[in-house]
């Protein structure tokens, strides 16, 4: 983001991770995540039973990932759910772009062990209000002056909306028309690229 001109310090960067780190702080952590995440993890207890929570993370295209998700894997963290871990999960993503087209992400395991665990996922990246919170705090913005701009219906717009922000679709990544066109979560702005966003922030303020 600084390389792009983007002036902004550390504490002001908030990410699924540090939210993470912020509330299971204290807890044994069992953590079902993409390899890349890990170091972001630093200052959890991780572990591999006896867990109070069971994390699901996100998911990538890496061998690394399909070993993560596991069906030996993905039956441990069932298994402490049955001894009474909570689960808690980054996002609850269905799928994700890649340059080959839309890929499963981790949102299908977490609805998976809540249905067999009979319980239900706290999610602690977007859309929850928790994380856009934080991330105002971070700022010390006020929701309703401030805005989002992301690719994501779901996840980026639907989560700002209900917490009475600005928003700003952009057409990367996930944007589908037809979706936009279906839903009843509609941005305030949409963009084709981030980098029309001045301009168009410029002949909208």
């Amino acid at each position: 983001m600084r390389s792009n001109g983007i002036e902004l310090e550390d504490d002001e960067v908030q990410t699924a991770a540090s939210a993470t780190v912020r509330i299971l702080q204290g807890k044994r952590v069992l953590a079902l995540t993409m390899h890349a995440l890990v170091h972001d993890l630093e200052g959890l207890e991780l572990v591999g039973e006896e867990a109070d929570a069971v994390l699901i993370g996100g998911a990538d295209e890496t061998p690394e990932t399909n070993l993560v998700f596991s069906h030996m894997n993905l039956a441990r963290a069932f298994a402490e759910l049955e001894l009474g871990a909570d689960l808690y999960c980054l996002h609850r993503n269905r799928w994700w772009q890649t340059k080959h087209g839309p890929l499963l992400d981790s949102g299908a395991y977490v609805a998976g062990l809540e249905y067999a665990a009979q319980v239900e996922a706290t999610v602690l990246g977007k859309p929850s209000r928790s994380y856009f919170e934080a991330a105002c705090e971070a700022l010390d913005a006020d929701a309703e002056m401030t805005w989002m701009v992301g690719d994501d219906l779901e996840s980026d717009i639907a989560g700002a909306s209900s917490m009475g922000m600005h928003t700003v679709l952009v057409r990367t990544g996930k944007f589908r028309p037809d979706v936009v066109e279906r839903s009843r979560t509609q941005p305030d702005g949409i963009v084709s690229s981030l980098a029309h966003l001045p301009e168009w922030l410029e002949e909208h303020l």
